[in-house]
């Protein structure tokens, strides 16, 4: 944590994790958005049927997961489904990348502790990774990267970040 600059030395007390500001999580999910596009269209030509039938799936599993409102399963199926293409996109560096980004401090779905608006909001996030789908069955690269950077990663709650 401390090489992440995330601990702060308070002289004669001790270290203190960071207060994260809205300006440095909009910008660390700017970057995880055009970071998650590029590797949305890296992996194009190597998304195969298969996966797009396991993207189905997890969006079908998400689905159930706001009905149930079950946060836990929802974080679990989204990051499976960004997963599915992630781990297509033939760069292992870019992968890393990402990967330390999604294990740092900064939480990259909404939360809220108005679970109708949360769940709500969930439910419009999945229905974007059907579109997502749709632009991985196309082979719509250019199109895939545009919705995944100025849509699905778009933040418009940022009280719920």
């Amino acid at each position: 944590m401390a090489s992440e600059n995330l601990l702060e030395n308070i002289p004669r007390r001790g270290f203190i994790v960071k207060e994260l500001d809205t300006k440095k999580k909009l910008d660390v999910f700017l970057i995880v958005g055009a970071l998650d596009a590029l590797a949305s269209t890296l992996s194009v030509p190597y998304v195969s049927d298969e996966d797009i039938a396991d993207m189905t799936r997890l969006a079908d599993k998400i689905d159930l997961a706001i009905q149930q409102n079950n946060y836990s399963d929802y974080q679990l199926y989204q990051n499976d489904f960004h997963n599915v293409y992630l781990l297509k996109c033939n760069n292992s560096s870019l992968i890393d990348l990402l990967k330390s980004l999604q294990h740092s401090f900064i939480r990259q779905i909404y939360l809220s502790e108005d679970k109708q608006k949360l769940f709500s909001i969930l439910a419009q996030m999945n229905e974007e990774h059907r579109q997502i789908i749709q632009y991985f069955k196309a082979k719509d690269a250019q199109g895939l990267e545009a919705f995944i950077k100025n849509v699905h990663w778009k933040i418009n709650f940022t009280d719920m970040i």
